[in-house]
């Protein structure tokens, strides 16, 4: 809660916001269990993500978004090492003038790709995977890599805002769901949804408890973008760190801007998806076919609705019953309808 206070009051300014969680494949995650320097990585991995990705939404290329980014290295049960990223970050971008463009929509798929496509690179830079391995990667139907983005939380929901900093701060146990059976030497774990139970002798539940505290000095909240301490540094000499920012509405709809997803793509990839692979010719959009039992019909002909596959990992947002800004939990993904394009190996290089 003190943690809350302060980064309403202090750090994030009264414009939209919104929650994102960023998540890596499990065969990538035991690199960060045995270097936990690769998590600083994965965090910048992550900002720079989502700065391109904001970026590319306003005319401005010289405005940035802000983002109070916590890295979390446990899951359901503190056995399994998981990290990944809760991001708390400005639905937009602050201008040098004082203003704020609101962004029209959010592209998880896009996100997806360009956080893929950074933490891949980071990791063979750092010498912890092969070109192979991204080959390998490559021809996975299901990429691994998972964004989930929350409803926009609006400024003028404060305690929403409050409930989400705590959480993304959260200990790595709940005590609640903790019973100790002195007796036996034994530690009782609960899963969230209460469907699991796990029995741990003592010195196990130590050992798991001791691969999520971090090494000394090691920040585990970090603040990029306009939200950085040198940016508020520099904004509190010059008296404009408590200015309220004048919020401009979107430029584009979210259609429209959806639209230009494949601007981003071919920015970042340096590969244009809209160019035919056969003839080279140039591709457009000639529909968006929602109707289920139209996408269904088409899958059927040509052979793929049959296809046997394991179902998408998902990207967990915060419990419904203590975050307000949620009224509705997330319903499925659009993204689970789209196979994941293939990029070639020396594009990481």
């Amino acid at each position: 809660m003190e943690f809350g206070d302060w980064l309403c009051r202090e750090v994030v300014k009264a414009v939209p916001h919104r929650h994102v969680v960023l998540s890596i494949p499990k065969i990538l995650r035991r690199y960060f269990l045995y270097d936990r320097k690769l998590l600083s990585g994965l965090s910048r991995c992550g900002w720079e993500s989502l700065k391109e990705f904001y970026t590319a939404g306003v005319c401005d290329l010289k405005a940035i978004p802000g983002a109070v980014i916590a890295i979390q290295t446990f899951g359901d049960f503190p056995d399994r090492f998981h990290p990944h990223l809760h991001i708390l970050v400005s639905d937009g971008c602050f201008h040098k003038s004082g203003m704020f463009s609101v962004f029209p929509a959010v592209d998880t798929n896009a996100i997806e790709q360009i956080f893929r496509y950074k933490v891949l690179k980071m990791l063979l830079s750092k010498g912890k995977i092969t070109q192979d391995m991204i080959m390998l990667l490559d021809k996975w139907r299901h990429t691994g890599f998972n964004v989930f983005a929350g409803k926009r939380i609006l400024p003028r929901q404060e305690k929403s805002m409050e409930n989400l900093a705590g959480y993304i701060i959260r200990a790595s146990f709940s005590q609640e769901r903790m019973t100790y059976h002195r007796e036996k030497g034994q530690v009782e774990y609960q899963s969230k949804d209460g469907s699991q139970v796990k029995t741990f002798d003592a010195l196990e539940w130590l050992a798991a408890m001791c691969s999520h505290v971090p090494n000394k000095g090691e920040q585990m909240a970090r603040y990029y973008g306009y939200y950085s301490n040198v940016a508020r540094g520099k904004r509190k000499k010059t008296g404009d760190d408590d200015n309220i920012p004048c919020i401009l509405e979107p430029e584009l709809s979210d259609q429209e801007f959806r639209r230009n997803w494949a601007r981003l793509i071919q920015k970042i990839y340096e590969v244009d998806p809209l160019v035919c692979p056969k003839c080279s010719g140039e591709m457009r959009v000639i529909a968006f076919i929602e109707d289920k039992d139209v996408i269904k019909k088409i899958l059927q002909h040509l052979g793929l609705w049959d296809v046997k596959r394991k179902p998408r990992p998902v990207a967990h947002g915060p419990p419904i019953d203590i975050f307000p800004a949620y009224e509705d939990p997330p319903g499925p993904s659009a993204d689970d309808y789209i196979s994941d394009p293939q990029y070639p190996a020396d594009a990481y290089f």
